[in-house]
């Protein structure tokens, strides 16, 4: 029977093939110009930005700093989402510089076995998060035309995310029950003690030298963004091709009769489309279209919760290699979707007059991500630390309470 079910996945992975290069000779000139926009989009906003920090996570995973951040976070991050420590690393580079970091990190942790199958598949559903500068700057700025407007995407994606985690720790009880479970680091001796135990072990197991580290973590990172190239062109090209197919109209018939019931304006079934596909077109068509703001801001914060076919390919090709599934994943996107246009909601309610656009919103284009390569690489590096800041802080004040509650409870004895 599941030799019949694989057989009818090759067939209509096969005959998809087909008529994606047949449609690319069709609509060639489409197809060229769609190619061309996604390396530009790439080349000049996904690499710059993120090749800085695929080296500089690669390089703190080879020196042992992750695993000394994980015995430090370890009493913040297993009690709230039921994750080792070394998962703050991913969750806070993955809220400061965006997809698809956070399933990078992940699948580098299962690699080095710092986490179990469950655990990696619980810190991939909620560590993969858009960046700051992309909901500020490309949405509510270059988009809406109105910066306040990102304050109110933030707080909506950050918190559903942050919701998502909460949710997803109860994901894979019965499984962790048989077995499948990473051993909890012992909590003996001063917490600052064990991390640099941590630290130093880590660094004798990986026993490379700072050059040979340096060159595989450039080597990598650059393999794994060429990658990520590679999405970004090909599903640029595929949005095209349904457009172009009409394959677009079909589609809108069918979600408009699903979400007419709900009073959602046909001219947002567009950016639904696109959104399903690509994040920033379905972003932008969100934007331009004619409806009511409240459902303008909250399906462009669903479609950057969802994140888009293209990331989640980027997801499994960061994953490819260990045993963690794709299928929670795709399962945490739609809710943390859900989640977020409900969060939108929320955060717009009291001050939607005040947001309330004053002109037409900006046509996208990608130049509003340039702030510079040095602005943009110190806007992510700070809010980095800033995080990881007030998670050791944090961690370290749960730490001590413990030890109190400790010596409170040997007093009474």
């Amino acid at each position: 029977m599941e030799q019949k079910s694989l057989r009818r996945q090759w067939v209509i992975l096969a005959l998809i093939s087909v008529f994606i290069t047949v449609c690319m000779v069709i609509y060639s000139e489409e197809s060229f110009e769609a190619a061309v926009s996604g390396l530009r989009i790439w080349w000049n906003v996904v690499f710059p930005a993120l090749l800085p920090f695929f080296i500089l996570a690669e390089v703190l995973m080879g020196l042992g700093v992750v695993n000394a951040m994980g015995a430090l976070l370890e009493p913040l991050m297993r009690p709230v989402f039921r994750v080792p420590g070394v998962g703050a690393f991913a969750l806070a580079m993955g809220l400061a510089s965006g997809y698809p970091i956070g399933a990078k990190i992940t699948g580098n942790l299962r690699r080095k076995k710092l986490c179990s199958r469950i655990e990696a598949e619980r810190l991939l559903c909620f560590t993969n998060t858009a960046d700051p500068l992309f909901l500020v700057g490309a949405v509510a700025v270059g988009m809406f035309g109105n910066a306040s407007l990102g304050f109110a995407l933030a707080g909506a994606h950050y918190t559903s995310s942050i919701a998502l985690g909460l949710i997803m720790r109860f994901h894979g009880r019965k499984e962790e029950r048989k077995g499948d479970i990473i051993a909890e680091p012992t909590k003996r001796g001063n917490i600052v003690i064990r991390a640099l135990n941590a630290l130093y072990a880590a660094r004798k197991e990986d026993g490379r030298s700072f050059g040979q580290l340096l060159g595989d973590s450039i080597t990598g990172s650059v393999q794994s963004l060429l990658s990520i190239g590679g999405f970004i062109i090909i599903f640029s090209v595929i949005t095209q091709i349904i457009t172009s197919v009409g394959i677009v109209t079909i589609l809108t018939k069918i979600i408009m009769f699903i979400l007419a019931p709900f009073g959602v304006a046909e001219s947002m079934v567009l950016p639904i489309i696109g959104g399903i596909f690509e994040i920033t077109n379905g972003s932008d068509l969100a934007a331009r279209a004619i409806a009511p703001l409240f459902q303008q801001i909250a399906i462009c914060s669903a479609i950057i919760a969802w994140s888009g076919l293209s990331v989640h390919a980027q997801v499994a090709s960061m994953v490819n290699g260990t045993d963690i599934r794709v299928k929670p994943y795709i399962f945490a996107r739609i809710l943390h979707a859900i989640l977020a246009a409900l969060c939108t909601f929320i955060f717009l309610s009291p001050t939607v007059s005040v947001l309330m656009p004053v002109h037409m919103p900006l046509i996208f284009n990608d130049s509003i991500y340039t702030l510079g390569f040095s602005a943009r690489f110190n806007f992510i590096l700070n809010n980095l630390l800033l995080l990881l800041g007030v998670m050791i802080l944090s961690s370290l004040i749960i730490t001590l309470f413990q030890r109190i509650k400790i010596i409170i409870y040997r007093y009474k004895e």
